[in-house]
């Protein structure tokens, strides 16, 4: 850190030991410099952010779009940090910047057909990408628009393909996309609640909207038998940029996993072995309750309409957990549990413990099986 200037030097020094405004003052000061207000502004974001300070951020990160308005990565994280405060209708197009991303980028199409612009069209192809948890998030508009008249064609990854063939819609893996039927226009997943002007007042409310396939329920109910059962997933992908604050410190994890019923459905964590989602899905609907970091788990038991309870770190949240809310309008079957202050997953687990002989008291009970 020698080699970086007085003020932003100070700035992060402080940042780190946590005197917050002393951080603030240096990281302003930083701003003056031209050299140094691209970084200036990416910590001082970060700070208010850190704080809830929403709107303060935003005028930073507006800043950052005009200062580089050819830069996708400060589009992005507008679009984000838009969409984390429910201004959907700005956020949108913001977000379509993710495209001249080199992560989104190299799974656009290279077909002879336009993309979607949001008018009427016969026959659609919808391309994955992103995170497992944003597919099965999105998925939820294919069937909207095959009730609209679409013939819509979902290409995705492997992995998905059992679960997501009870859609009616035509599924096809990214390894058979050749062969794809031929189309009026093609779209990226996650773009499909932009172009069909999706607000927060507006998101589909049928609920669930995925389905486990009958074979995979028949099987499991053999493989987990009756039992008040509670699921659990105590950390993610080790790869995600954010694991470190989203997934639970041992401590944390093996106390979760002494609650009378737990199962643990961490991938290579325990005596299940889960060799799709349509397996997890058949897993899940034998839980009572699923207790889960923010995975791609949280958003299958939503969509699936299961009761879980979604513990979030303090920093780093996703945009689509919003903010201090204890509910999703994405997922009306969920509840929230948010650390108070960064790396307090204590108090967050303290709330959960208490609330749950609420839950078993009005619970239904268990599946038969």
């Amino acid at each position: 850190m020698s080699g970086v200037p007085s003020d932003l030097r100070r700035g992060l020094i402080t940042h780190l030991a946590g005197e917050l405004a002393a951080a603030e003052a240096a990281y302003r000061l930083a701003l003056g410099n031209p050299a140094l207000a691209p970084a200036a502004r990416h910590h001082l974001i970060r700070l208010l952010e850190g704080q809830a300070r929403w709107d303060e951020a935003l005028e930073l990160r507006r800043a950052d779009c005009a200062a580089a308005p050819d830069d996708a990565e400060a589009a992005v994280g507008l679009g984000m940090a838009l969409l984390g405060l429910g201004r959907y209708g700005e956020g949108w197009p913001l977000f379509e910047a993710r495209k001249r991303l080199p992560n989104v980028g190299r799974y656009l199409p290279r077909v002879s057909y336009p993309e979607w612009d949001g008018r009427p069209v016969g026959a659609l192809t919808v391309w994955d990408e992103q995170g497992v948890g944003d597919t099965l998030q999105f998925v939820r508009f294919l069937p909207i628009l095959k009730a609209r008249g679409i013939e819509v064609t979902f290409v995705c990854r492997g992995e998905l393909t059992s679960l997501l063939g009870e859609l009616p819609v035509k599924v096809v893996a990214a390894d058979q996309a050749a062969s794809l039927p031929p189309a009026d226009a093609w779209a990226m997943l996650d773009s499909l609640p932009g172009r069909m002007g999706v607000t927060l007042e507006t998101l589909p409310a049928a609920m669930p909207y995925l389905a486990v396939p009958a074979a995979r329920r028949e099987r499991w109910a053999k493989r987990i038998g009756p039992g008040t059962h509670i699921g659990v997933v105590t950390h993610g992908n080790p790869r995600h940029p954010n694991d470190a604050h989203r997934s639970l410190p041992a401590e944390a994890a093996a106390l979760l996993l002494t609650l009378p019923g737990a199962v643990t459905l961490t991938p290579g964590a325990g005596p299940l072995v889960l060799e799709d989602f349509a397996d997890t899905a058949a897993a899940l609907e034998r839980m009572a309750l699923v207790i889960t970091v923010d995975t791609a788990v949280a958003h299958l038991a939503g969509a699936l309409g299961r009761p879980c309870w979604v513990l979030l770190p303090h920093l780093g949240v996703d945009w689509r957990w919003l903010h201090e809310r204890t509910d999703s309008p994405w997922y009306p079957s969920l509840r929230l549990y948010r650390q108070p202050a960064a790396g307090d997953w204590a108090s967050a687990l303290k709330q959960l413990g208490a609330d749950l002989p609420g839950f078993f008291a009005q619970a239904g009970p268990p599946p038969a099986g």
